[in-house]
């Protein structure tokens, strides 16, 4: 059975983070404080537990590319119970990685942040069949049981749904899915929601009980966001907006940017290398799990024509599209209005790709090519 998960009415959260922001508001300052070597202590909230999808900030740590633009950055785990944009907005951390809907709708709520780095310029949320059910666009959900993990993971696949002209709340049946595939390998589930560099490993990562081997890509079909046309902007660098303003937190900004992005071009051309500090810095995940997500990732990223980290405003405008214009089964959508003229700037990334260019970074990826992974079952 898959279980159900409890959420609050969007009205509700929405009130509660709006309380949580003005109980905060007067302890937005930061640790300014310096390492013995004179770095300026920064910390940086990632969304979820340390993996290969933040192997990028892992490698700038572990390469000195913080430490050489006299930072001393502290990489916080994020959780379950742990929203990043709200512990930036809150000031318990410098710099916050967050989904760009889920970030817009906590600033349309009060959170006074910005996106300011477009790490992934393409969405790496699938649906994910087997190939049995011949689901191969959202089309063919039609009289399917359909997997999604809510929380604001969902709009993408409603908005496709929606776009292939079904109704979400009629033509399919929604099932509460769990942040994993066993209710797609059980059969509760006909397509189950997965990120290209996590769940949907997990499913070639399983032994096929019919041929005893593992499962391989020809035994799935996925659909992809991004040929749907619905795809939304994910992982992003997030900054304090009202200390935007002040000339030392905006310095700090373009350096944190800078090494960052330099830790992600490392990644590109180290993606082994960055497998093993993945590991290094405690992933619960196997090895080869590693691998695929840090390979995986870089898809998401590379190439970059204009540059790593720079907003696409297209690409952008979809995202405020689909989140003030899907519903999800509870009838909300992301947004209520357009985000402000703050909610993201190339103003600060345009700097640090100007710092990396001098220093000969490639900071746009043109030859990239992904390399070729084999996972070993249970991802080890």
């Amino acid at each position: 059975m898959i279980a159900s998960f409890r959420r609050r009415p969007r009205a509700v959260a929405a009130a509660v983070m709006a309380v949580a922001l003005l109980a905060t508001a007067c302890s937005t300052t930061t640790d300014t404080s310096t390492d013995a070597d004179g770095n300026a202590t920064v910390k940086l909230q990632l969304q979820w537990f340390k993996q290969g999808q933040f192997a990028g900030y892992l490698a700038a740590l572990d390469q000195g590319f913080y430490a050489d633009q006299g930072l001393n950055v502290e990489i916080l785990d994020g959780g379950t119970d742990i929203v990043p944009q709200t512990v930036l907005a809150q000031g318990q951390a410098d710099y916050a990685i967050a989904w760009v809907p889920k970030a817009l709708a906590s600033r349309e709520a009060g959170a006074g942040i910005t996106d300011v780095a477009q790490i992934f310029q393409r969405s790496g949320t699938l649906q994910a069949s087997f190939a049995t059910e011949n689901i191969t666009g959202a089309v063919d959900l039609r009289g399917k049981t359909v997997g999604n993990w809510g929380y604001g993971n969902e709009f993408e696949l409603f908005a496709g749904m929606t776009e292939a002209g079904l109704n979400p709340s009629s033509d399919v049946t929604l099932v509460q899915q769990q942040f994993d595939m066993n209710g797609l390998l059980s059969g509760d589930i006909a397509a189950a929601q997965a990120m290209s560099y996590n769940e949907y490993a997990q499913l070639l990562e399983t032994v096929n009980p019919a041929t005893g081997q593992l499962y391989t890509a020809a035994d799935f079909t996925t659909i992809d966001w991004n040929d749907e046309g619905v795809a939304m902007l994910q992982d992003a660098i997030w900054a304090n907006t009202e200390k935007l303003s002040d000339d030392a937190y905006r310095e700090q900004t373009v350096k944190f940017i800078a090494a960052s992005l330099q830790g992600w071009s490392f990644c590109r051309d180290n993606v082994e290398q960055c497998r093993d500090i993945t590991v290094a810095a405690g992933s619960t995940l196997g090895a080869s799990h590693q691998l695929w997500q840090v390979n995986e990732v870089n898809k998401l990223i590379w190439p970059s024509p204009a540059g790593i980290g720079t907003i696409d405003e297209a690409s952008w405008n979809r995202t405020v599209e689909i989140a003030k214009s899907t519903k999800n089964a509870e009838g909300s959508t992301v947004l209520t209005a357009d985000p402000d003229a703050e909610a993201y700037s190339n103003e600060y990334v345009a700097e640090a790709l100007d710092l990396l260019k001098a220093d000969g970074v490639d900071v746009t990826g043109e030859s990239y090519a992904p390399i070729e992974v084999t996972l070993e079952e249970g991802g080890k």
